[in-house]
């Protein structure tokens, strides 16, 4: 604890952690969502849509967070309408968005000559960069997409978890997944900065499945999710000021280190289990 006080006196130290335990929040409900609808990759592939939509935001000087929203928000309304309309796979569908999303990104760069440092940020992500524009981005996100997930939160466990009854029961199934649809693409777009296009499916997926693991019910994994990854964004940020590491990735390897802790005292917990009622 001491090392936090220690940096949280910088300003570009608060806004980081600031805006990572936002993230952190949101990444963690709405991935649930994802990761029960076996859409757990989705959330990368709106991230290679961003980086397109960044791309092009670069490239005709615009302000690259707004081509974002716009190509993100479009690109995957338009996959689930197709996906609704033709029958396509959850998994095709994802891959043609992932795909387009980073093709459109290449052509523009290689266009405009190259990789630059906003590109590489945009690719790898960095949390020390946050600006108070940024904050101000996320914590907007976070007044968004809480309260609507919150309102409509019977009916997203409904649709999640047997989508044919949700149909049968009454519910407008195609509006609410577009809704969500679009929660979940400007929380990508939001979560960018913190991880990067390359590692953003890190924090749609492994703090979910961690506390999935668990065995609780959906609030309480919920919470746990949350607390897994505020927990490993606020640490990562930490270890890696300090030992002068790429915050992303030290970020992700916490996740994966408890990831792999909650899979060894599971089993630890099934061979104890075993051997007493052996024993019995």
């Amino acid at each position: 604890m001491g090392m936090l006080f220690d940096i949280i006196q910088y300003g570009f130290m608060q806004r980081a952690l600031l805006s990572a335990i936002a993230i952190s929040v949101i990444c963690s409900i709405v991935g649930l969502f994802l990761v029960l609808k076996r859409h757990s990759l989705f959330g990368d592939a709106l991230a290679h849509v961003t980086f397109g939509g960044i791309s092009l935001g670069l490239f005709i000087g615009v302000y690259p967070l707004w081509t974002a929203y716009i190509v993100a928000i479009l690109s995957a309304v338009g996959v689930n309408k197709l996906r609704e309309s033709t029958k396509i796979p959850p998994d095709s569908s994802i891959a043609v968005l992932l795909t387009s999303g980073l093709a459109i990104g290449i052509i523009l760069i290689s266009i405009s000559g190259g990789f630059t440092v906003n590109l590489f940020s945009i690719l790898f992500g960095n949390i020390l960069l946050v600006s108070n524009d940024d904050l101000i981005i996320i914590m907007i996100t976070d007044a968004i997409v809480i309260p609507v997930i919150y309102i409509f939160y019977n009916k997203l466990i409904l649709i999640t978890f047997d989508e044919k009854q949700a149909k049968v029961s009454g519910l407008n199934v195609s509006w609410i997944n577009t809704l969500f649809i679009i929660l979940a693409s400007i929380t990508i777009i939001a979560s960018i900065r913190l991880v990067g296009v390359l590692l953003i499916s890190s924090l749609i997926v492994i703090p979910n499945i961690t506390a999935l693991m668990l065995g609780k019910g959906f609030k309480k994994t919920i919470f746990i999710s949350c607390a897994i990854s505020i927990f490993s964004v606020v640490f990562g940020i930490v270890i890696s000021y300090y030992l002068n590491l790429a915050p992303s990735g030290t970020m992700v390897l916490i996740m994966i280190s408890m990831f792999l802790v909650t899979i060894i005292a599971k089993n630890m917990k099934f061979t104890l289990n075993k051997v007493l009622v052996t024993k019995n």
